[in-house]
């Protein structure tokens, strides 16, 4: 099935221009490109009509999971009738397992599963196996081992109509592939038993299979819709010829390879335990003897064990040190991918193999893991280069590496592999930009924000340090003006309702570090205030000013202040930036007689915070953790997340009053 994008708006501003150079790009075989789009100018939008343009499948990288959502929101609206996919970590919490020498604290891994996010991963998987017309949005997460895509095929148990087999044999086949029977509480990874019937609730959670059998013959298969309304109390069905039910699990392998892989695991321990008796390790070696010959029973037994994947490799057959397997692997050899805000995601993805392998190497060290375990891994960065075919960076300010990869210092220079996108559909501009001195900034801010506020406009402050944001907020209320500090001790579930009430005027000012760079949409802000401006570091840099200068740039009167004793090279480059992008804006908008218009966009009253107060008085007198468990699993399974979140917390602090 082809790629078809459906919208009613066509390409406008800049768009058909970026679309032409990047379709052109990829056609001519470039590796890699850089899609420099500002804020507000509908980046999303011209990477679906690339997708289309090229018809080949893509994977999105964002760098959280939140951001991973709304993309894969729009790229669904934009392909409705084409495969498109989530693919972040399936866990609601983890801690990973750890050792700390200096205190001889072993720390088990601790992780709540979200069973929705691992069946959305198999559908990820399990489509791209099938089809071409796929889309997945994934956190950096896709990097990381996910088992063979091979083994996985391979493993797959496909059935026919008319088919020998049986009955027994293949309950035994559900079971291998993991599947647990499950008459009672029938849901996503189980299958039923009903006289004839077999029925299995497939692990993506979105079809259920029925099986009809006459004596050892497949006499009928059905595919439903488990979510589809019931009609007489059955739920409709779709006849089929044949059917392929993938496995429940990411790391299965052949029957007769399992036992290799078992016995080359055996093997490996003895020459283990050998080493670390040899160093006079004798704690370590009981230890890690124990472990591993309990996981190995667990293996022979049921075929498969709590942290299985630290085995992966014996299971694929790769040789120590090879990449792992990963989501790119599921992938065809002609794919796309895109790297969303890249001057965030490249640092992440190349960050994430030295920070897992120094962990692991004190759990080999003091026995509580094989070495093999170094193989269950994020790729390093060199080998997802050498994995991507062809990539698109896209960010409003690209960073060094994504600028060297297309043999450019800046992006101010010019070159066919870096694409601007600089115009907004609705106009709007860059904000102006002011630099004052730091002496009496605390009465001229006054002064800015009483102005702004007159105007019906909103302000965003920002500080270096948490202890600054309060104190300023603070110093505002004693004025008179409604101020309020957002940083990382503001809980998760209440900084989107401080946010809406700045939106809705019950704040004027928000003050905050650098919790107000990416992924905020904030039309109503139309002054934006930095503090310290010429504090040289991470917090000021050229990309973290342009990002924060940004947030101005969705109002008609949008506007940045800047206050600093002298100016810096990041600051002179930034405003250099901005004018440079603003002088674009506006001779575009002069050419084609375009007013600048206001973003009217409609206050999403999420009512987070009110809604954990809620949960917590609901459950407030309920201290039986198992309880409280199977509501928060309840929660999840219904995709009521807000809820799930409280749920879990409350946990959190009953197993550490017991502790």
């Amino acid at each position: 099935m082809e790629f078809k994008l459906v919208s009613k708006f066509k390409p406008t501003g800049d768009q058909p221009k970026a679309i032409t150079r990047l379709v052109k790009n990829i056609k001519a075989g470039e590796k890699d490109q850089v899609l420099l789009g500002v804020t507000g100018s509908g980046k999303t939008f011209t990477l679906a009509n690339v997708i289309e343009a090229t018809q080949k499948p893509t994977l999105i990288i964002s760098h959280n999971k939140t951001l991973a959502a709304q993309l894969y929101q729009e790229f669904k609206e934009f392909f409705p009738n084409n495969a498109v996919h989530y693919f972040v970590s399936y866990y609601d919490y983890f801690q990973p397992e750890a050792y700390i020498p200096q205190t001889d604290t072993y720390i088990e891994k601790d992780a709540k599963i979200n069973e929705e996010i691992d069946r959305l991963r198999h559908s990820a998987t399990q489509d791209l196996m099938q089809r071409n017309d796929v889309i997945v949005v994934a956190s950096v997460s896709c990097i990381y081992n996910v088992g063979s895509p091979q083994e996985y095929n391979k493993t797959a148990l496909e059935i026919k109509k008319g088919q020998k087999i049986k009955r027994q044999d293949f309950l035994r086949n559900l079971v291998a592939l993991q599947y647990q029977r499950n008459d009672l509480d029938f849901k996503p990874g189980n299958f039923r038993v009903r006289g004839e019937t077999i029925e299995i609730y497939l692990v993506t959670g979105n079809k259920v299979i029925k099986i009809e059998f006459s004596g050892d013959v497949i006499e009928n298969i059905q595919l439903a819709d488990p979510r589809a309304p019931r009609i007489g109390g059955a739920l409709g069905s779709t006849g089929l010829s044949s059917v392929k039910i993938f496995p429940g699990k990411f790391w299965i392998s052949e029957q007769a390879k399992q036992k290799i892989a078992i016995a080359n695991i055996q093997k490996d321990l003895e020459i283990r335990l050998a080493e670390l008796k040899k160093k006079k390790k004798l704690v370590e070696a009981q230890r890690l003897e124990q472990r591993t010959n309990y996981d190995l029973e667990m293996m022979q037994e049921a075929g498969y064990c709590s942290g299985i994947e630290n085995y992966s490799r014996y299971f694929e057959f790769r040789e120590p040190g090879l990449p792992p397997f990963t989501l790119i692997d599921y992938f065809p050899k002609d794919f796309l991918i895109f790297i969303d805000e890249s001057h965030i995601t490249v640092p992440q993805l190349h960050a994430m193999y030295n920070t897992d392998k120094a962990r692991k190497n004190v759990l080999i060290d003091f026995g509580f893991r094989l070495p093999s375990c170094l193989d269950n891994r994020p790729l390093k960065f060199e080998e997802l280069e050498e994995k991507a075919k062809q990539t698109i960076y896209v960010s409003a300010t690209p960073g060094p590496y994504e600028l060297q990869r297309i043999k450019i210092q800046n992006s101010r220079f010019k070159n066919k592999l870096l694409v601007e996108q600089l115009v907004r559909p609705t106009g709007l501009l860059e904000p102006s930009i002011e630099t004052r001195p730091a002496q009496g900034q605390a009465q001229n801010l006054i002064t800015e924000i009483q102005k702004t506020i007159k105007n019906q406009g909103r302000v965003l402050v920002i500080t270096l340090t948490k202890r600054m944001a309060e104190e300023l907020a603070e110093y505002l209320k004693n004025r008179n003006i409604k101020a309020q500090y957002l940083h990382s001790e503001i809980k998760t579930l209440e900084r989107p309702e401080i946010l809406n009430k700045l939106r809705r005027g019950e704040h004027d000012v928000i003050i905050g570090i650098n919790l107000l760079r990416e992924g905020l949409d904030l039309p109503e802000v139309s002054l934006v205030v930095i503090l310290d401006a010429d504090k040289e570091g991470f917090l000021r840099n050229e990309t973290t000013l342009i990002q924060t200068m940004g947030r101005a740039s969705r109002n008609i009167n949008g506007r940045v202040i800047l206050y600093a004793d002298k100016i810096t090279g990041s600051m002179k480059n930034a405003q250099k930036e901005i004018a440079r992008r603003r002088k674009i804006q506006t001779a575009y908008n002069k050419k084609h007689n375009i007013q600048p218009q206001a973003i009217v966009k409609a206050i999403n009253n999420w009512g987070f915070a009110s809604r954990e107060k809620q949960v917590e008085a609901e459950f407030e007198k309920i201290h039986d953790i198992k309880i409280l468990e199977q509501e928060m699993k309840a929660a999840a399974d219904s995709l009521d997340f807000e809820r799930a979140v409280v749920l879990r917390d409350l946990i959190k602090k009953l197993k550490n009053g017991k502790n």
